[in-house]
């Protein structure tokens, strides 16, 4: 799986005597074949926060995260052990939160700071016995660690709940948003786009099968994503579009990211969200911030990220119910006045959103 490597990310513009922070995260953050919130996440706030003058060293951690071989739990023990007595070491819980007894060796010399994107155990798709031996592991590591960053109000609840974690080492960190144009939105909102990795977590296989309810109506769907964390899946996924003899209308494009992605957002009406489970829903902010509209289950913390103040904008479904994302599907598609309000919606929540930069800030708050 390779060595794990320190990469200094140190801004120009640090400012002398701040405290560095050493940035555990997962080996393939930067990789185009395997795009995740999560790596973006990491990504941008390692920079936003060199952006704010803050000394940042990045540890970037090659295994098969949560559940690495030993080789990989020996170099993430080496690499800590690198990390000066007294330093703030923020780990990405993907990488440490299924290593409890590595942690140990280190958390009483370093501060540590775990950053939850989803808790290990909601990953779909798991056998029951792989899910409760992540929590369990998940939980050992987050009380050990001085303290713990969620991604969004939901996650941080779920924590407590899950982890009987206290609700002051808690905080809570927003991903952010970039501005982007706003889509030109076809009338009849017939484009319809998934964003998302096809993996059980993420609900391709419902949204086939409530398309397939939909096909005497006019539209035409794009999946983008990475396909090979789950082969199986994605091919289950690839066959049912084969077996409804949907082909023509739905294509599965692969991974997608850089232009590719932004004109991909650029040819959506709608952005559909099918997730059996979601902590944050970054791609919901993506449409939002172009003023796509967004029709998602709601799960986890996607009603929040969707609705702020107002009007939503989108539609909200039951989770896991091929038949409920169809009627979702056959409201957006057949109904004027849904669309017109959701898109005044979507255009009212995108001067709502907040940068990266506001996320580096909470962050470096926490780190202080």
């Amino acid at each position: 799986m390779g060595e794990l490597r320190a990469v200094a990310v140190t801004a120009p513009c640090a400012e002398p005597g701040r405290t560095a922070v050493h940035v555990v995260v997962p080996a393939g953050i930067d990789d185009p074949r395997s795009p995740s919130g999560g790596n973006v996440y990491d990504r941008r706030l390692c920079a936003g926060l060199a952006a704010l003058g803050r000394p940042v060293h990045e540890l970037v951690a090659a295994g098969d995260w949560p559940d690495p071989d030993p080789a990989a739990r020996e170099r993430l023990d080496r690499l800590l052990a690198g990390v000066p007595d007294g330093a703030d070491v923020l780990l990405d819980g993907l990488v440490i939160c299924g290593l409890p007894d590595v942690l140990a060796r280190h958390a009483g010399r370093v501060r540590t700071v775990v950053l939850v994107h989803l808790p290990l155990g909601d990953e779909r798709g798991l056998p029951a016995g792989v899910a409760a031996g992540r929590r369990d592991r998940e939980r050992a590591a987050l009380h050990l660690a001085a303290a713990v960053v969620a991604t969004g109000p939901w996650t941080a609840r779920r924590l407590v709940a899950e982890h009987g974690l206290p609700p002051g080492r808690l905080h809570v960190v927003p991903p952010g948003a970039d501005p982007a144009p706003v889509t030109a939105a076809g009338p009849a909102g017939t484009r319809l786009l998934s964003v998302g990795a096809l993996t059980p977590t993420k609900g391709h296989d419902l949204l086939v099968a409530a398309l397939a309810r939909c096909t005497d109506l006019d539209w035409t769907a794009r999946f983008v994503g990475p396909d090979d964390r789950d082969p199986a899946h994605a091919a289950a996924v690839r066959a049912a579009v084969d077996r409804h003899g949907l082909a023509g209308r739905i294509s599965v494009d692969g991974p997608c990211t850089g232009r590719a992605l932004r004109d991909a957002y650029a040819g959506a009406d709608l952005l559909v969200l099918p997730s059996r489970a979601e902590s944050y829903g970054m791609v919901v902010t993506e449409a939002l911030a172009r003023a796509v509209p967004v029709l998602a289950t709601a799960v986890g913390g996607v009603p929040e990220t969707l609705g702020g103040d107002g009007d939503l904008p989108g539609l909200l479904v039951e989770p896991g119910d091929p038949a409920a994302l169809a009627d979702g599907l056959r409201t957006w598609l057949t109904d004027p006045a849904v669309r017109a309000a959701a898109r005044t919606a979507a255009h009212e929540r995108r001067t709502a959103l907040t940068g990266w930069a506001e996320t580096a800030r909470r962050m470096d708050r926490v780190l202080a």
